[in-house]
């Protein structure tokens, strides 16, 4: 045979001998070393009788194939290393063995000399019939299919059901499910054939029971849990998996831990090592990073070197986002490098190459850096090569190019241009990359992009005092027939509001950088509890923008709106029951804005200043010029304190001796001015309290948010203290015979709060004390909104 045989009984003896005689106390050496002579010769003996069985150098007659149900017996053959007419060989007979179990058809294999036939006797692997899934809740069994390789019709191997099995278990850590458990079952049947069965036990979540920290020192374990990604598991967390184990995310929480460190003069910092350990009994990670912040830098000298002829560094200097004394701030030396780029590029100096020269003075702690602008390789874009867009043509793309065709090289323009085309979110994955062109000067961007869908169906749900409970739906399609366009359809119901409308917005007008669109809409409004009446409106407006800059925008809107004052109750101001009726408001009105805030919701830092000016006639039976003002400065005074100072101011009037209508008036209170309720500020009639509008108005707001005591950062939950103030006056109710109580006092509210962004939506709850105010205003404490989209 292919390797010796020794009968049962020798083996036998020889384990007596070896493994146990020799350890048995009392019997002597000799005794112990004759047992294992006899053994010897037995085994050569045997091993002689096998040798003469086999015939060793004798010549193959024949090849005689044993045990074949499905595979070919030539198709065995060809794997053998022995052929018919030459001698029989051990070493040829082992490389047999070893192809024919490499072919993984059969799970047991012989090779035999009886007498000068070669015998090959074989065990056939089963074929699976089919592969089943069991006790999978989370993962569907498509998804587990689509991973394993075992498959229904092809042939069994227990080499890959194992792999498989490592696979399933690999599928289920990426879900957190650490303690989950795989058992592969054989089910045999008739023909050669058996079911495949993976019995699972999916376990549960495997959370993080505790993040620390070693060797901080400048900062707490709250703080630095704050920064990172990985978060402890919690009951609020169950809508997000970032309580979960993952080393991929672990890999992002050391980079963002060195980032944060960066920004705080820390230029030495670095993770030692992020380990994650898993509890004894499987159900937890304890995650530790272990760090070293070294000290504490400050920017020192800080200065302009440029190569450029004619380019002064003192005017290049006003950019610079740094100054000697300064704590040292990596991010901000990125965010210079990226600014003198383009400002130097926008002066017409092409190839600008902006290097940083940082030298570190360990004695003085202190950075300095100066900032050398030369020219960098005279490369230009040859050619921009799109790839993966199915649906979105190739313009869309295009158009978010901050580069064209024959322009000079920028990776600062290049990295932009990425960040715009991610942006438009018609794309699961957009990357570009430069490739080598046709000539050294020359280079190819290669664009490779992953649609995603773009259609989506949204609901919504809510309430707030002002507008009561508020439930909305709305159809959405972001990148309509692959061209960028954008239209929707909203409907939102209410206790006090109804709101139905259709908009489409094409976003390169005329295939420039100008935004135009439409709207149509109709809405009613339920005001019974602010004047005893309720409108409704039926209209639709043209609209068109334009960027003149990052952060400047200004938009032109045309709207045609016709409104109806019905349901107003007997006992309501003769103001309001003079009004009943039909009006309709041909308005023009352009808005500019200047806005560089970080974010739209929880803002840290910047500003947004914005006008509007609306002049409505024409066609209209409504006449009147009407301009408001916004303004509001975000400033973070220390970590998660952020301070907000705003205000808003506006005035309408009307023209060619005409009055202006209720439902174009200004109202103050509620959201605008917090302690009043809505329309509780401003002109009200003396006999029946209602509100009635007014013509000139301003607000202003003071708000500090900082973290609760005690509670989570990662909670997001957020307090308030406010102090709002206000007034709203001017009416012409008097020419309607009322006698109307208003004045232009400012009303004072001051109170405080808390904000919730929670996996439902944002929650907020304020409590006012009206401080300043007159006796006929609408005062009111509490309020409260929630809302979200989903």
């Amino acid at each position: 045979m292919a390797k010796s045989l020794i009968p049962v009984y020798e083996t036998a003896f020889l384990n007596m001998a070896i493994g146990r005689s020799w350890k048995v106390p009392g019997v002597s050496l000799i005794v112990r070393w004759v047992i294992l002579a006899v053994a010897a010769v037995l085994a050569f003996a045997s091993t002689a009788h096998a040798q003469r069985g086999a015939a060793p150098g004798g010549t193959i007659s024949a090849v005689q194939i044993q045990g074949n149900v499905r595979a070919e017996p030539e198709t065995i053959r060809s794997y053998l290393q022995l052929k018919v007419g030459q001698p029989y060989d051990a070493a040829a007979a082992d490389r047999s063995l070893k192809a024919l179990f490499g072919t993984g058809l059969f799970s047991d294999v012989v090779i035999d000399m009886q007498g000068s036939t070669l015998v090959v006797k074989v065990t056939e692997n089963p074929i699976i019939n089919r592969v089943a899934f069991e006790g999978n809740n989370k993962i569907d069994d498509d998804k587990l299919r689509d991973e394993v390789q075992s498959r229904a019709r092809q042939v069994f191997t227990r080499a890959r059901v194992q792999a498989d099995v490592e696979r399933i278990l690999t599928i289920y850590r990426r879900g957190g499910r650490y303690n989950a458990s795989v058992e592969p079952k054989i089910i045999k049947l008739d023909q050669g054939r058996v079911d495949l069965v993976f019995e699972i036990n999916e376990g549960d979540v495997t959370g993080i029971k505790r993040i620390t920290f070693v060797g901080n020192e400048a900062f707490g374990d709250g703080t630095l849990r704050g920064k990172i990604r990985t978060t402890e598991s919690a009951w609020w967390r169950f809508l997000s998996s970032d309580d979960r184990f993952d080393p991929d995310r672990l890999n992002l929480d050391r980079e963002l831990l060195r980032k944060f460190y960066l920004s705080e003069g820390y230029a030495d910092f670095r993770v030692v090592s992020a380990v994650g350990e898993l509890s004894p009994n499987r159900d937890g990670f304890f995650i530790t990073f272990t760090i070293n912040e070294g000290e504490r830098y400050k920017f020192g000298d800080v200065d302009i070197l440029t190569r450029f002829q004619g380019l002064d560094p003192d005017v290049l200097k006003g950019y610079l986002l740094m100054s000697e004394g300064d704590w040292y701030d990596a991010g901000d030396v990125e965010k210079t490098i990226a600014s003198l780029t383009d400002v130097v590029g926008s002066l017409g100096y092409a190839f600008v190459e902006v290097r940083p020269n940082i030298r570190r003075n360990k004695d003085l702690k202190t950075v300095d850096v100066t900032f050398e602008i030369q020219e960098g390789p005279r490369v230009y874009v040859e050619r921009i090569n799109i790839s993966g867009n199915v649906r979105t043509l190739d313009k869309v793309i295009r158009r978010e190019f901050r580069l064209a065709e024959g322009d000079a090289f920028s990776s600062a323009k290049l990295k932009r241009s990425q960040e715009r085309l991610r942006a438009l979110g018609f794309f699961e994955k957009a990357d570009i990359s430069a490739a080598p062109g046709s000539a050294p000067d020359k280079t190819n961007l290669e664009v490779q992009v992953v649609e995603q869908s773009t259609g989506d169906i949204s609901f919504g749900a809510g309430y707030s005092t002002t507008a009561g409970v508020v439930g909305d739906i709305s159809l959405r399609e972001r990148n309509l027939l692959g061209k960028g366009q954008e239209i929707r359809l909203g409907l939102s119901l209410g206790t006090l509001s109804t709101n139905i409308d259709l908009s489409f917005t094409e976003p390169y007008f005329l295939d420039r950088n100008m935004v135009a669109g439409f709207d149509i809409f109709r809405t009613s409004n339920n005001r019974q509890a602010v004047a005893n009446y309720s409108d409704a409106s039926l209209g639709f407006a043209l609209r068109s923008g334009w960027a003149y800059s990052e952060h400047t925008r200004q938009i032109v809107r045309y709207v045609l709106r016709q409104t109806n004052i019905y349901n107003v109750m007997p006992w309501a101001s003769y103001v309001v029951q003079a009004q009943a009726g039909y009006s309709t408001v041909s308005e023009v009105s352009e808005t500019i804005s200047w806005d560089t805030r970080d974010t739209r919701i929880n803002t840290t830092k910047g500003w947004l200043l914005r006008n509007t000016l609306a002049v409505a006639g024409g066609i209209g039976t409504e006449q009147y010029v009407r301009t408001s003002a916004d303004a509001a400065y975000f400033y973070s005074i220390a970590e998660d304190f952020v301070l907000t100072v705003g205000g808003s101011a506006g005035v309408v009037l009307p023209y060619n001796n005409t009055y202006i209508r209720l439902n174009n008036l200004f109202f103050l209170g509620g959201d605008n001015l917090r302690g009043f309720a809505v329309g509780g500020v401003g002109p009200r009639d003396a006999g029946t309290t209602d509100s009635l509008g007014g013509q000139y108005f301003y607000s202003t707001t003071t708000e500090l948010s900082f973290p609760l005591f005690g509670i989570p950062k990662e909670l997001g939950l957020l307090g308030k203290a406010f102090v709002d103030t206000g007034s709203l006056w001017g009416n012409q109710a008097s020419n309607f015979g009322a006698s109307i109580l208003d004045n232009s006092l400012m009303r004072v509210g001051t109170g405080f709060g808390i904000q919730w962004i929670s996996p439902f939506g944002p929650i907020r709850i304020d409590y006012t004390f009206p401080v300043v105010y007159e006796p006929w205003d609408k005062t009111q404490n509490f309020r409260f909104s929630f809302g979200s989209r989903f």
